[in-house]
């Protein structure tokens, strides 16, 4: 059975990039394109989430930093990656631990590898 990710992403475009490169990985994808749409799909199977992925910047309401902290509320140890345009410099404050953070544009490879080491336990670190 393959891993779970939640992405959370407001731009279609993005969010189809997210999409598709992580089902061609071979993972299981859950979308959700505001925060309250996220924090529904956490609330209702958390379990069955292996890796969030969140974007920092969504639009109204709760921001990526907020998913995150939430969902790690409901599951302390869950990985997160934060992917972002404009807000790699406020990772080391705002993110939580075993995190990661993409600066957009990323790879499909950055992508996977990034979920990948959080998944085995590996050091967090911004990719610029």
């Amino acid at each position: 059975m393959a891993d779970t990710v939640l992405v959370v992403e407001d731009e279609a475009v993005v969010l189809m990039f997210l999409e598709e490169s992580l089902a061609e990985a071979g993972y299981d994808v859950v979308s959700a394109r505001s925060g309250g749409e996220a924090l529904n799909v956490l609330g209702a199977g958390i379990d069955d989430i292996a890796v969030l992925v969140a974007d920092i910047r969504i639009g109204d309401g709760l921001d990526g930093w907020e998913i995150a902290r939430c969902a790690r509320e409901i599951t302390p140890d869950l990985p997160i990656v934060y992917v972002t345009g404009d807000s790699a410099a406020s990772w080391g404050e705002e993110g939580v631990p075993n995190s990661t953070l993409l600066q957009k544009p990323f790879t499909q490879v950055e992508l996977v590898a990034a979920i990948q080491a959080l998944i085995a336990g590996g050091e967090a670190a911004a990719v610029a």
